[in-house]
């Protein structure tokens, strides 16, 4: 049952004298619950408890942390179809979605568990004394991964579940050893209170201690802004626009201790069709961009807002299909109306600029809050020229740039800001032919497609979620997959310690059996 109140630890509050209410986007309704804005003073307990929590839960073994993060994944599950229904009351997106992102968030809980299970992640290396070297005798020296300390969460707009409250910062956070204190996005706080109680009731059976994590209201930016500001703070993680992203960081830096800001904040995610695609498949690329532009009504991180093509065979079949087929696609039901509102403000921006031209605008009637799909093209040059055009438009929405040959198109990429994804269409041979266009589609992002789409993460080992700023804010790490856990730990080493006294990752007999690097050498057997 939702109370509208905020999670401090443990204990449900509602000191604040702000209120507000989430809305329903299909209906075009406020939905029914009552939400208290945290107060400054729950804030104040939320980070106090934080701080006295991370001291025991940072030496709380990895296999205990592992079985309170599948408590929280099985408490999730528990929820039923409260959780779902609230989700589609709080975002309009439809019950397979709801269902598809609990089945994400809860998967990757139980990932970072068998991460903690293994336990190589702390990335044990030691390095034995050598007492009688001469000139100088070398210390015993062991190395590891260490929890940094409280994390504040804020929550995504656009990933009620899996970016959220209980998404992957969270959960990477919790593994690392970290408590976390969640900034609740306004659009979804239903949402995210069931979550929150799920997360509560795991903490409570697994004997966790008390504000291990903390759950706060807020519908402005205050309070998001106090939590970074606040000096045990020691990391944050955000999902959103680069406006939050880049305040938040700056307010982190101008701190007397700064501290990590790991944002994931936007792109336009580039394609580049190279001849052969055009030539003996521009119907079937154009229909399978089609349906990327326009899944989950174009409202994800990795949706393909840029595509560049070269002038040439296969173009005009490629921009007829793209066309044809965005218009066969009915108009999609976006989050919020602010979120619409902002859509259509973005692609009637795009369409003033000079030199564009429209390949497929939708025109049929819509409901409130719906997006109508549309294609723009423009030539090379006149996109080199106009940084207008290189934004990001949130949505079902697609921009198609009409290169002159292939220096231009490498002049085009090389000017990009920083993306999450960049794709190739085309062949081997071409790949082979255009080393010099790979390598600066590379240095702009974090993953590197060919001959698919970038919409869709797995999260897994090898996905790296980030890219060169503004995508991110640290192109080094990853928002997925269970590398995401190195964001919320620092490496300390340990000279001359007393065996026993010792962490169990870098103790002699390496009780936890994990792989460890030993004198340049990886193994797992003990010393």
């Amino acid at each position: 049952m939702i109370s509208g109140k905020n999670y401090i630890g443990n204990t449900l509050s509602a000191k604040g004298k702000v209120t507000y209410t989430t809305f329903n986007p299909r209906l075009n309704l406020k939905n029914p619950w009552t939400f208290f804005e945290a107060s400054e003073e729950e804030l104040e307990a939320a980070v106090q408890l934080a701080f006295r929590a991370s001291e025991f839960y940072q030496r709380v073994p990895g296999k205990k942390r592992a079985a309170f993060l599948r408590t929280i994944a099985d408490e999730i599950e528990a929820l039923g179809n409260e959780l779902i229904e609230t989700y589609m009351a709080e975002s309009g997106l439809p019950e397979g979605r709801a269902k598809g992102e609990k089945g994400r968030t809860v998967g990757q809980l139980r990932m970072f568990a068998d991460l903690l299970d293994e336990g190589n992640w702390v990335e044990a290396s030691i390095d034995t004394a050598i007492p009688n070297r001469t000139p100088v005798p070398k210390p015993d020296l062991r190395k590891i991964l260490t929890p940094i300390g409280p994390i504040v969460v804020f929550g995504s707009s656009n990933f009620p579940l899996a970016y959220s409250t209980a998404g992957g910062d969270t959960a990477s956070a919790l593994a690392a050893g970290c408590p976390v204190i969640v900034k609740s996005h306004p659009m979804h706080a239903g949402t995210g209170e069931l979550v929150a109680s799920a997360i509560v009731a795991a903490v409570k059976a697994c004997d966790m201690p008390d504000g291990v994590f903390s759950n706060l209201n807020s519908s402005d930016i205050q309070i998001g802004q106090q939590l970074v500001k606040h000096h045990l703070v020691k990391g944050v993680g955000f999902t959103g626009s680069i406006a939050g992203g880049t305040a938040l960081h700056k307010l982190s830096n101008e701190r007397k201790e700064p501290i990590p800001v790991f944002a994931e904040m936007g792109s336009v995610n580039p394609v580049v069709i190279l001849p052969s695609a055009l030539k003996e498949k521009a119907e079937y690329w154009a229909s399978t961009y089609a349906a990327s532009i326009t899944l989950g009504t174009g409202q994800f991180c990795t949706n393909p807002g840029l595509i560049l093509t070269l002038e040439g065979d296969g173009l005009d079949t490629f921009l007829e299909t793209l066309g044809q087929e965005i218009l066969k696609k009915e108009a999609g039901l976006m989050l919020h109306p602010e979120i619409h509102r902002k859509y259509e403000e973005g692609h009637k921006e795009m369409t003033i600029q000079e030199g564009t031209s429209v390949v497929a605008d939708y025109q049929e009637k819509t409901a409130p809050n719906y997006a109508r799909p549309k294609i723009l093209t423009v030539s090379g040059q006149a996109f080199f020229a106009n940084p207008n055009l290189h934004k990001e438009v949130f949505g079902p929405f697609s921009l198609v740039v009409r290169c002159k040959d292939l220096e231009e198109m490498k002049n085009i990429i090389s000017e990009l800001e920083g993306q999450l994804t960049g794709t190739i269409i085309g062949n081997e041979e071409e790949l082979k032919h255009n080393s010099a266009l790979v390598a600066q589609l590379q240095g702009r992002v974090g993953r590197l497609i060919f001959n698919g789409v970038p919409t869709g993460v797995e999260v897994c080992t090898s996905m790296v979620h980030g890219g060169p700023f503004p995508a991110t804010t640290d192109s080094r790490f990853t928002a997925v997959g269970s590398e995401a856990i190195k964001r919320w730990v620092r490496p300390i080493s340990y000279q001359d310690w007393p065996d026993e006294l010792l962490p169990d990752s870098l103790k002699n007999g390496n009780p936890l059996g994990i792989r460890r690097m030993v004198n340049g050498e990886f193994t797992t057997n003990a010393l």
